[in-house]
């Protein structure tokens, strides 16, 4: 497994996108496997993704996307934190059993806060994220930090929105 390997590599990684969102109480399919790691360890994952079988799609200072050499390897994409906010969220990941193996899953709170990004990033993906950033909201809402979800939707001026579904999910 992935996980296993990034491990043994020392490589400080967490479980986003639809994976951690299965994990926070919030069911969906989802045919790729997406982490949050720092940027220093990119040129250490690449290297462990080529050995694995992977070839790189695109590399970035900000993410990387990698497809197995074989389908059953399938999609992986990797965040890079390098800012305040997504180095915060990787400190605060929780490790949680995935498969029988102790692996770090991002907060709800911080996954809503990259679902707020991407969706400010991407209209394409708005409606998707908006019902996941709703899910996530309407099943974890007695222990979110409803401070910090009200800071990722101020760094997008989307105070408006969050109030929205506040009331929506009350």
């Amino acid at each position: 497994m992935l996980c296993d390997e990034m491990g043994k590599s020392q490589i400080d990684f967490s479980l986003i996108g639809g994976v951690a969102l299965y994990f926070s109480g919030s069911p969906r399919t989802t045919f790729d496997v997406d982490f949050l790691t720092v940027f220093s360890e990119s040129d250490r994952i690449d290297e462990l993704m080529r050995r694995l079988g992977y070839r790189a799609l695109h590399r970035s200072e900000d993410a990387a996307n990698y497809a197995g050499s074989d389908a059953d390897l399938g999609h992986v994409d990797f965040l890079f934190a390098r800012r305040k906010y997504s180095l915060k969220m990787l400190r605060r990941a929780d490790k949680m059993e995935v498969l029988g193996r102790s692996v770090k899953v991002l907060k709800p709170e911080d996954l809503i806060g990259l679902k707020v990004q991407s969706s400010s990033n991407d209209p394409q993906r708005a409606a998707k994220d908006r019902a996941d950033i709703e899910d996530l909201m309407r099943r974890n809402a007695k222990s979110l930090d409803w401070e910090l979800i009200g800071e990722y939707f101020k760094l997008f001026n989307r105070e408006t929105e969050l109030q929205e579904l506040r009331r929506k999910i009350s």
